[in-house]
């Protein structure tokens, strides 16, 4: 890259390579890494930044799938300036790197309930932008505003009606980058709440396939959902089950395999590539469309330049 970019306090790292940085564990370099010291250096650096050159948020790289030719632009990774978590009465603040389990463990310890977020993988600014869930507990649920800093440098706070949450969507302008989250939480005994925390986890750990390289769940559930963002989860119709009734329960190709645990988790089951774990999502898809008539839809984000587009110049 010839783009002189700001100067910032934080670290910035041309062509760093991403894969070591998603849970898949593959994917190209990004043109730029940064890394900020705070809220102020990140709107600084967006307020400087050249509004042609494309920003992409990413959080720990749980749901992402960065293809093989990396990707243009500056990606923002949020670290330990951005982690802390804050109590007042029935609220918890939380930074959007802090970890969703860690959160959730945190708010236990203060007899305040957000167990749902205990075995949700990630990070809580991706949690806010997927309106993630679980046990039929959803970000909507909690959320009472975010703070983010916009693609032009601004700081805002946002209500959770101004994101619009629906099921794993929100609402936010291309460039802007959660920094924090307020979220209200019922009151109730940290002994209990961490005993029903453990059950989540025996059940997660009974059900999925959480010691192999995955990025959760690949698919969304074809289920119906409310304007809160509270999804069906009772609704019979779920995406592994379409899976494993198309015959894909363990199906690979090259290094990515559907899971034989879980049919609706895509993994890296050994030297797989970005386009190979991509190309069995698309054939999941068109095997399931076949034999049911649903078209599943990605959960997990797919990002970057395959190789083929690195022969366009840079």
């Amino acid at each position: 890259m010839t783009q002189t970019l700001p100067e910032p306090r934080g670290a910035l790292t041309a062509d760093r390579p991403l894969a070591d940085l998603t849970w898949l564990r593959v994917g190209g370099p990004a043109d730029w890494l940064f890394q900020p010291a705070d809220a102020d250096d990140l709107a600084d650096f967006l307020r400087d930044l050249d509004p042609a050159v494309a920003v992409f948020p990413m959080g720990v790289g749980s749901n992402l799938i960065v293809r093989d030719g990396g990707i243009r632009g500056v990606v923002i990774r949020l670290g330990r300036g951005f982690n802390a978590i804050e109590f007042a009465g029935e609220t918890v603040t939380a930074g959007a790197a802090a970890l969703d389990a860690h959160v959730a463990r945190k708010a236990a310890d203060q007899g305040l309930d957000l167990t749902f977020l205990r075995t949700i993988p990630g990070a809580i600014g991706g949690a806010v932008r997927m309106n993630a869930g679980c046990y039929g507990t959803y970000v909507a649920d909690h959320l009472i505003e975010v703070q983010a800093v916009t693609r032009d440098g601004r700081h805002v706070t946002l209500s959770a009606d101004d994101l619009r949450l629906a099921y794993r969507h929100s609402e936010l302008p291309d460039g802007w980058v959660l920094t924090r989250a307020t979220f209200r939480a019922e009151r109730g005994d940290p002994a209990a709440l961490i005993a029903k925390m453990d059950d989540q986890l025996a059940r997660r750990d009974a059900s999925q396939p959480t010691r192999e390289r995955t990025a959760g769940s690949t698919f969304r559930n074809p289920a119906g959902f409310s304007s809160t963002g509270r999804a069906d989860d009772t609704h019979e119709l779920k995406a592994w089950s379409l899976i494993d009734a198309a015959g894909l329960r363990g199906h690979r190709l090259g290094g990515a395999q559907m899971s034989e645990k879980h049919p609706n988790f895509l993994l890296n089951a050994g030297g797989a590539t970005a386009a190979d774990l991509e190309r069995l999502g698309e054939y999941v898809r068109e095997k399931v469309r076949e034999s049911s008539g649903h078209l599943l839809q990605w959960e997990v984000i797919r990002i970057g330049d395959s190789l083929s587009d690195q022969a366009a110049p840079r």
